[in-house]
């Protein structure tokens, strides 16, 4: 099995169960690993043939900026719309960080991870 990674997705998003996150919005970094086999794709140098990672790109962008309360909610509906676009995916990971989280004290970040 082949993996293909696309790390360090930044957004400006409105997640969070807090009022002022609805109007203030937070950063967020968001990792995805797809597991698929890619071979044919490499043997034949063919894009069409594997998952295009721009594609993957694009799906996170989009689920990152419909508003939930959770976070978790966004890590799943990306897995969700990844496993239903690209039928090679076999196993997807999503990491969601939380840059700053509004919670008293010194933290660099939250996160969620979602494997189906």
């Amino acid at each position: 099995m082949n993996c293909i990674k696309v790390h360090g997705i930044r957004t400006f998003s409105f997640h969070g169960c807090l009022e002022e996150e609805k109007i203030i919005g937070g950063n967020y970094i968001v990792n995805v690993e797809v597991d698929c086999d890619f071979k044919i794709a490499a043997l034949k140098d063919d894009l069409s043939k594997t998952i295009d990672y721009v594609s993957i790109k694009e799906i996170v962008v989009k689920q990152m900026s419909i508003r939930s309360k959770l976070i978790e909610s966004v890590a799943y509906n990306i897995v969700h719309e990844i496993k239903e676009n690209f039928s090679m995916a076999n196993n997807c990971r999503v990491e969601i960080k939380k840059i700053n989280p509004p919670i008293d004290g010194d933290i660099d970040y939250v996160s969620v991870l979602v494997e189906e």
